[in-house]
């Protein structure tokens, strides 16, 4: 009960996020609602197919789509009902939070599902099941909404994810795996939310002529 709590907090986070972004590229309800589901469930599907659960949870369980089909719909009415606000520094904030809140939670998400599986002693997998999890709605939104994925360009993104899911694994065994949950999906939020606000970024290599001109 505990995990299905979370990820549909975290659906409806990812969801609302997929949806905003949609609704900046000026999609019509219906690519508001498949970007909404997209990236809510995207991970979901690449953690169950490599965990071999087919066929994914998203298609057998409707409770995620529905959840990220309803959230879109909300959103597309609460923007349209107010079309000035995509203009605003709220509208923006408000992508960047949901994507950071659900990239978190569905990190620790992740993480739990290799550990249900029986993979707590393979931690390579447990943390990338977690990244992967965390950061592959988004990719897929990303990609769809013509966007380089921020996982490859702009702030630090899955690096948060890595770390996050990283001291969770490492930790949840030490001060419990409910106060783990919530501390190390608040990490990833926060350092996603400080990443973008304080642009940070990892190190790029610059074309040479972009050295030239400077």
């Amino acid at each position: 009960m505990f995990n299905l709590t979370l990820e549909i907090i975290a659906t409806i986070a990812f969801a609302a996020a997929g949806a905003l972004m949609a609704i900046r590229k000026e999609m019509d309800l219906l690519g508001v609602c498949i970007l909404g589901v997209i990236s809510a469930c995207g991970g979901g599907v690449i953690r169950d197919c490599l965990l071999g659960a087919t066929p994914p949870v998203m298609f057998v369980n409707p409770v995620y789509a529905t959840t990220a089909i309803i959230t879109s719909v909300v959103v597309f009415v609460l923007v349209a009902a107010n079309s000035k606000i995509t203009e605003t520094a709220p509208f923006e904030h408000a992508l960047i939070i949901t994507d950071a809140i659900g990239l978190g939670l569905f990190t620790i998400v992740g993480v739990d599902a290799a550990i249900v599986a029986g993979y707590v002693d393979s931690w390579m997998f447990a943390v990338t099941l977690g990244v992967l999890t965390g950061v592959g709605g988004g990719a897929m939104r990303d990609v769809l909404a013509g966007e380089t994925p921020f996982i490859f360009a702009r702030e630090i993104y899955a690096s948060a994810s890595l770390v996050g899911a990283a001291l969770y694994l490492a930790t949840r065994n030490y001060i419990g795996e409910h106060y783990s949950v919530w501390i190390w999906s608040a990490f990833i939020a926060a350092f996603r939310l400080l990443a973008a606000y304080r642009k940070w970024n990892l190190p790029k290599a610059r074309r040479y002529s972009q050295e030239k001109s400077e």
